[in-house]
């Protein structure tokens, strides 16, 4: 690495944002590699210091450890998610393994784990203030989790459980990348497409000509099974053809890998003292027990598969199919809506024009709750031509951080949505918060206008309450920022941010059409919110299949070969009561990168546990005046501002004066009376 090296030092640009302008592929293995050993270095100094362990010399100092990897860290992972290459994937697949035995090395060092063990006995004898105790006590934890208190013999197996671990996972992602892209669906004649919108039909011929295909239409796959052309496809045969290529990728590729890596996170489990992977993750999340989780999912059960039935007859009788087929579900389903609700979901596509909904939408109720301002800063670019940047202003007018939007879909991207750290904010360090939504919006042809659908607006601003949580972040501790907290917490505030996107005055504010201007009839506000309650056995229990399986798949004992994948998928869902033909998960297993690369192993039951909070918030502010700004100071103060520096369920009932109570969810999705 030279001395121009674009990692090599904190960037210069305001508010460290990354040079991407001067990053090249070349520039991230060698940073990778002195990043590690530089962090090795650290830790070892750390550990064979003379002085006695102190809170300075030992848990301060690794958190200040490691500066370099960061760095190149955030911007890597972010780029292989969001705009990938053969090159960045080569470097995703050696970078991952060197990463699982760089976090052994720091982990399982037995000389290091002895000082903060010492500090740990005796730390409610030192003075700390409770940010830092808690940092102590995390710290403790997070060794004792990672194998510090294994044997030497012990030690050496779980090093070799991650490797493979992270090997396989690079495998899954890699795999599934390759099938989706395969598997897009490329026609011949916008007549196919009859049913999708004139604006829909050009997106799928300019996504053709960007893949190749010139003068033919190209749908490119989502990452969830239900593909969004499902609604509006008039041709069922071609609906049959696209959700079966959406239900069947991975399913050569990744059928072995998803055995594999169930199996070695159960040995792996096992190896820890735990019964199952599902045990080791919830023991250190909100949830706490698998009982509780297992609770949860089974409550929700019959009530959503009642109404799921309810709604495949009635749309089975409206369709007059005798074959109602699980690709038939969406369209009839807008059929019947567009008949009772006089809501087409196409006819509504006008009032959403991206920008407007982000500026007069997203940031204007970010402006109400928060007091938040947002500045656009077209001097700063981005990692892909698409990145747009924008300056975040607190109240008071000071700066508080950076919002990066990456919007659109295309073919160097993976599948949803997400919220990544570019920058962590910290006191220790003196850094604001530089964060990045990704969402994958068809992008429209060159001077159309880039319209969403409801759905799509939804997840602009759940993403962007994730993106609050981390530019709200107020921690000394780097650790602690922003959505650094319990997987099974971390979708909590994200999900409150959606209640404004059809609050009234923020609707109101932002759902114009973009051609006219005019505000959304007030009478199709009231429809398309009578609407919001239609369908939701469907959406119930397609998140519900989903979260069983990978509840499933990480309950499995070591030793347990849980057969063929597709097999064991289908066992599960009988077994819970969630085998619905016509509903498939959300999420099937070969195809699930949540659980099988992206973190959330054992986890997804967290979009439910933590809509519990959500419904039961909204009922909050509802409850203290709605969109006041009292209540967001109050909401960021207990909560979004604290990341991870507090017990995450404490806080919640410190915010809320109780425990958090079911009733608003199960209301909300139907599931009572």
């Amino acid at each position: 690495m030279t001395s121009t090296h674009p990692f090599l030092s904190p960037s210069t640009l305001p508010y460290e944002l990354p040079p991407f302008a001067d990053i090249q592929d070349e520039h991230y293995l060698p940073a990778f590699e002195r990043g590690m050993a530089e962090q090795l270095a650290e830790v070892r100094a750390v550990a064979a210091d003379p002085e006695p362990p102190g809170f300075e010399n030992t848990i301060v100092a690794l958190e200040r450890s490691g500066d370099l990897l960061g760095r190149v860290s955030n911007v890597f992972f972010n780029r292989a998610a969001a705009d990938t290459s053969p090159a960045v994937q080569e470097i995703e697949a050696r970078v991952n393994t060197a990463l699982a035995a760089h976090a052994d090395a720091i982990h399982l060092d037995p000389d290091l784990f002895a000082r903060i063990r010492t500090l740990h006995d005796t730390r409610h004898e030192l003075g700390l203030d409770a940010e830092s105790l808690r940092l102590l006590e995390r710290y403790h934890t997070r060794f004792v989790r990672a194998g510090a208190e294994l044997t030497a013999e012990g030690r050496e197996r779980l090093r070799e459980l991650n490797g493979e671990i992270a090997e396989a996972s690079t495998t899954f992602e890699q795999n599934l990348f390759a099938d989706t892209k395969g598997a897009a669906i490329v026609l011949d004649s916008a007549d196919e497409l009859a049913g999708l919108s004139p604006d829909a039909i050009a997106s799928a011929a300019a996504n053709a000509t960007a893949l190749g295909h010139d003068g033919r239409y190209v749908l490119s796959l989502k990452n969830f099974s239900n593909q969004t052309e499902l609604a509006s496809l008039d041709d069922r045969a071609l609906r049959r053809r696209l959700l079966e290529a959406s239900l069947g990728r991975g399913l050569t590729s990744n059928r072995a890998v998803v055995v594999r890596l169930a199996r070695l996170r159960a040995d792996r489990a096992a190896l820890l003292g735990y019964p199952s992977h599902a045990a080791y993750v919830v023991a250190d999340q909100t949830a706490g027990t698998t009982e509780a989780v297992t609770n949860l999912l089974t409550r929700l059960v019959p009530a959503a598969v009642a109404n799921a039935e309810r709604e495949a007859a009635a749309l089975a009788e409206a369709s007059g199919l005798a074959d109602f087929a699980a690709w038939d579900w969406t369209y009839w389903s807008e059929k019947v809506r567009k008949a009772e609700y006089d809501i087409d979901a196409a006819a509504m596509r006008p009032y959403f024009e991206l920008d407007r909904v982000l500026k007069d939408g997203v940031f204007h109720a970010a402006g109400q709750v928060y007091g938040l301002s947002f500045t656009e800063r077209p001097d700063l670019s981005g990692y892909h031509p698409d990145v747009r940047v924008f300056e975040v202003f607190d109240a008071d007018g000071a700066p508080l951080g950076l919002y990066l939007g990456d919007f659109f879909a295309r073919a160097s991207k993976r599948g949803g949505a997400w919220m990544n750290s570019l920058v962590d904010q910290s006191h220790l360090f003196g850094r604001k918060p530089v964060v990045v939504n990704n969402l994958n919006v068809a992008k429209p042809a060159p001077g159309e206008p880039a319209l969403l659908t409801f759905d799509e607006v939804h997840t602009l601003f759940h993403e962007f309450g994730h993106a609050l949580h981390g530019l709200l972040s107020d921690v000394r501790y780097p650790f602690f920022s922003g959505t650094s907290v319990p997987r099974d917490f971390v979708e909590y505030p994200s999900q409150v941010n959606e209640m404004w996107a059809t609050w009234p005055q923020v609707l109101a504010h932002y759902a114009r059409h973009h051609e006219t201007g005019e505000p959304m009839p007030a009478d199709l506000v009231a429809r398309m919110e009578a609407a919001e309650r239609f369908g939701q056995g469907f959406r119930t229990v397609e998140a519900l299949a989903a979260a069983v399986l990978d509840w499933a798949w990480h309950s499995i004992p070591a030793g347990h070969d849980p057969g063929d994948a597709e097999e064991f998928e289908a066992a599960a869902l009988k077994e819970a009561g969630l085998a619905l033909p016509a509903v498939p998960p959300r999420y099937r297993s070969t195809y699930f990168a949540h659980i099988f690369a992206h973190g959330y192993s054992a986890g997804y039951y967290s979009y439910l546990w933590s809509e519990v909070l959500d419904a039961d918030t909204v009922e909050w502010f509802r409850e203290n005046g709605g969109m006041r700004r009292e209540n967001g100071d109050t909401f960021r103060r207990e909560l979004l501002s604290r990341g991870g520096s507090v017990d995450s369920l404490a806080a919640y009932e410190g915010f809320r004066g109780r425990a958090p109570e079911i009733g608003p969810l199960l209301a909300r999705r139907g599931l009572t009376g």
